[in-house]
């Protein structure tokens, strides 16, 4: 649903070119012209954070796939050889790894906004898709790019890793044995995780440029969860959003810019300094801080196939999101009883990601057994439930009414029972 463009060159060169190739007016529509909803908050701003951090690691990763070299001989090295020899390769380095971390909290907390506010109902379960889609291949790239340093942590986090396909009936070893390129996690498994760890994030960037055109046809979501009916609902992307946007990446960037300069290494591991050594195993292996919840998940099965059926079903069981929600209404704002499940879901993702740092021992292993079923249980039970039971609260009439009150709403406050009526779109 972009905006009309407005766009009209009077320079005869831009003229002649927006007639044979209107990519300007394309942006223009899309970017400034664009409607968006009067009420957004800054929880709508990390779209825009990702599409910068995600610019910033693909730049950075070029720049430093330069520098580094694939192979189990000499990639630490060619490491250590970025940090203290090549110009600014310290701060290339450290922008890189932590802005993998950054690229990660940034879309765990766009992620639970699009549950809070219910971003994923009819008509945005494409675009819901989409983002998970843009999920797992950020999770295979940031894997894959952990190995690249070969410390310990990369080798034997890549031979943990790989090992799961295994588990896989019929074809496991066979998989296995590609992702290796040979019996073991060796050179030839370095050069093939260089490869895509290069080349997926420009795959991430296509699907992206999907995401915002499933965004564009359907219009964006907003806190009170009501569809825009008039103009009077909407302002114009620029220069509202853009600022708006504009000021959150800034502050997002100085969050980055404090773990560069002053805490490079906090979210790494202390063991990925030292040469990989296929004949010693570190004490305690565990993934990137951000793979840490469905590490546990893993754990919390006995079985190692069903540890690999579980990790993956708790991505999987997002693209099912838009069904396995029954509530017509949207918005948390407006289901009081949601909101308390909500957040102990929140509470329950980051305990999942203690116990994944935590050893796999005692009251740990029992522990993350509890809130793996709990994960699961609110996607299958509570919500299909939640959904038939509760009572919703009443929805305004339209976004201009949420945001001024209802005396400049045009129309009286909607029962919340109206809500499971088709809502009109602009």
């Amino acid at each position: 649903m972009s905006g009309h463009s407005t766009y009209n060159p009077q320079n005869p060169v831009l003229k002649w070119f927006e007639a044979r190739l209107p990519i300007v007016g394309l942006i223009h529509s899309s970017f400034v012209a664009y409607p968006t909803p009067r009420n957004l908050n800054y929880w709508w701003t990390f779209g825009a954070i990702l599409s910068v951090m995600l610019g910033v690691q693909i730049i950075t990763g070029v720049v430093l796939a330069m520098h580094y070299t694939p192979h189990v001989d000499l990639a630490f090295n060619s490491v250590e050889h970025i940090m203290r020899d090549v110009n600014y390769g310290w701060l290339l380095r450290y922008m890189h790894a932590n802005g993998a971390s950054m690229f990660f909290i940034a879309v765990y907390i766009h992620m639970f906004r699009g549950l809070y506010y219910g971003s994923y109902k009819a008509p945005r379960e494409v675009l819901w898709m989409l983002g998970v889609v843009i999920f797992l291949l950020m999770m295979a790239t940031g894997f894959m790019g952990y190995v690249l340093p070969w410390g310990q942590m990369s080798l034997w986090g890549a031979i943990v890793i790989t090992n799961l396909f295994s588990a896989i009936p019929i074809v496991g070893e066979y998989v296995t044995t590609w992702l290796w390129g040979g019996f073991s996690v060796d050179n030839p498994t370095l050069n093939r995780f260089f490869s895509l760890h290069y080349l997926l994030p420009f795959m991430i960037a296509g699907v992206v440029g999907l995401h915002i055109w499933a965004l564009h046809v359907t219009g964006q979501n907003n806190p009170t969860g009501v569809e825009v009916k008039s103009t009077s609902d909407t302002v114009a992307f620029t220069p509202y959003a853009t600022l708006k946007d504009g000021f959150a990446v800034v502050c997002f960037f100085i969050f980055f810019a404090w773990f560069i300069f002053y805490t490079p290494n906090y979210l790494g591991h202390a063991d990925n300094y030292i040469r990989a050594n296929p004949l010693q195993t570190p004490a305690h292996i565990v993934p990137e801080w951000y793979f840490l919840p469905f590490y546990a998940i893993l754990r919390a099965i006995p079985s190692k196939l069903g540890g690999v059926v579980a990790m993956f079903s708790a991505i999987i069981v997002l693209f099912f999101l838009p069904w396995l929600d029954t509530a017509k209404v949207r918005s948390a704002k407006y289901r009081p009883l949601y909101r308390y499940f909500f957040w102990i879901f929140v509470v329950v993702c980051i305990l999942l990601g203690y116990i994944g740092a935590s050893p796999p021992e005692g009251l740990y292993i029992t522990v993350g057994r509890l809130l793996t079923a709990y994960y699961f249980l609110h996607f299958l039970v509570i919500l299909p439930v939640l959904g038939l039971v509760e009572k919703p609260l009443p929805l305004p009439a339209s976004i201009t009414e949420a945001v001024l009150g209802p005396n400049h709403g045009g129309v009286s406050v909607v029962p919340s029972s109206s809500a499971a009526a088709p809502e009109r779109r602009a």
